[in-house]
Formats: C-alpha cells, sequence, structure tokens
C-alpha cells in the first residue's frame, strides 16, 4: 500500500466517514489490516473478511455502507462476488470500490461491467483511497451519520460539545475521557482495539485505557461492575452499545 508509511498515528477522529460502516474483502493479511487501521483513522467503522465466502456471510448479517473488495483472491474473485452482490435484493444498492494488482483497461472494464462503483490499481495510496470512497458515499447519498448526541440509558454524551450528561446533571470529563467516549461513540456497536483507542502512548498493555473505561462506567452505568453500555469485548478491546 503505497504511502501508507507517511501518516502518522493517530486515534480515529470525527471525519467524513464518522458513522459509515465499511466492509474491507482482502486475502492479503497485511494489506487488509493497513486498510482497516487507515480507514478507522479517517473516521469509519471498519469490517474484515479474507476471502469471498467470508465477506457473503457478513453481507448477509450486517448491512455495510460500502465493501473495498481486492480481485485476485483464491477461490471466488472479487468479479465474481460483486456479481453475486449486485443480485442478491439486500446489497444490489451497496457500493463496491475495487482495489486490485488488476490494472489493465481490460480489467477495469470487467469491474465496472459487473457492477462496480470505482475500480483503484496497486499499489495506491491510502489519502486517495479515503477520497474515492467519500466521493462514492457522497454521490450514492448512504445512511445518515453519526448523531450528534448518544443516548446511554440515563446519560447522554454530546459528540461535538464533548459532554455529558446523567439525570440531566453534567457529568465531568477529563480530556482522555471525552475523547475515548468519542471514539467509541463514533463506532458504536463496533469493537475498537485497545491500541486504536491509545495510539500516542508508550503504554502497550492498555492499562490507561482499562482505567479511562473504569472511570468512565462510574459516570455512565447503573452497575459499573455489569456494565451495558460501555461493554469489554475480550481479546480486542472495547465496544459502546448506545440506545
Amino acid at each position: 500500500m503505497a504511502g501508507a508509511g507517511s501518516h502518522g498515528r493517530s486515534g480515529p477522529v470525527a471525519g467524513p466517514g464518522s458513522g459509515r460502516h465499511l466492509l474491507v474483502v482482502d486475502d492479503d493479511d497485511r494489506i487488509r489490516e493497513l486498510l482497516k487501521e487507515f480507514l478507522t483513522r479517517e473516521g469509519y467503522r471498519v469490517t474484515g473478511a479474507a476471502h469471498a465466502a467470508a465477506a457473503r456471510r457478513l453481507v448477509e448479517l450486517i448491512e455495510f455502507d460500502l465493501i473495498v473488495l481486492d480481485v485476485m483472491m483464491p477461490g471466488e474473485s472479487g468479479f465474481d462476488l460483486t456479481t453475486w452482490i449486485r443480485a442478491q435484493a439486500a446489497t444490489s444498492a451497496t457500493p463496491v470500490l475495487l482495489l486490485t494488482a488488476r490494472g489493465e483497461p481490460g480489467d477495469r472494464i470487467e469491474g465496472l461491467s459487473r457492477g462496480a462503483d470505482d475500480y483503484m490499481s496497486k499499489p495506491f495510496e491510502p489519502r486517495e483511497l479515503a477520497l474515492r470512497i467519500d466521493a462514492i458515499l457522497r454521490r450514492t447519498g448512504g445512511k445518515p451519520l453519526t448523531p450528534r448526541e448518544i443516548k446511554l440509558g440515563d446519560a447522554v454524551f454530546d459528540m461535538e460539545r464533548l459532554e455529558l450528561l446523567r439525570d440531566g446533571k453534567p457529568q465531568r470529563l477529563t480530556e482522555a475521557e471525552a475523547q475515548l467516549l468519542k471514539t467509541l461513540a463514533i463506532h458504536a456497536h463496533a469493537p475498537v482495539e485497545r491500541i486504536s483507542l491509545s495510539p500516542d502512548t508508550a503504554d502497550v498493555t492498555g492499562r490507561a485505557v482499562d482505567v479511562q473505561v473504569t472511570r468512565l462506567r462510574r459516570k455512565l452505568e447503573a452497575d459499573p461492575k455489569n456494565p451495558r453500555y460501555l461493554q469489554t469485548v475480550r481479546g480486542v478491546g472495547y465496544m459502546l452499545a448506545p440506545d
């Protein structure tokens, strides 16, 4: 992925992708994880799949805003998967961006004729990919962005003001807690890895994040020891599950 190293690590932010859920399908583990990391920093919720069969199972369970799809995969190709996506009533209008090492004009024509919305050749610049995704979503409409306010039982979090109210009373948040809650709110109902929640710290164990989560639960949850909204995803990190 050309240019990936030019982007410094930073946490997910509310950008043009806020609230959009992308599916990245690529059999190359390194490229798939790099794409997930970069697009998460751009403000998207990102789910990955290593092959077409896994992608089929996911799209039957989850409604995605856009699918980034590799062409050359073992078994079913990205071309064939695009045809299948277009043939399903639930996904016929879901945008597809093909991303592949096959950059010949004939391949591009094949991909577009199968129903892809765009076609990018590897190697690619991550920023160009993000811009193309944004352009497709603006052109196709997509689903509404993440709302400004997130409701968590008797608590409400304002993502713009970074303010938390519980029973109408302000709850004091440190800057770190506010940013952590905002990141989780952007990716609501999707697990966020600890490293993505603390990218600028040397604490690779995630202990600092764990402490912040414990404090947030006291301000959010009716029973902090049995959290309903700020959930632990074992082996991954944390997930916010608003009403």
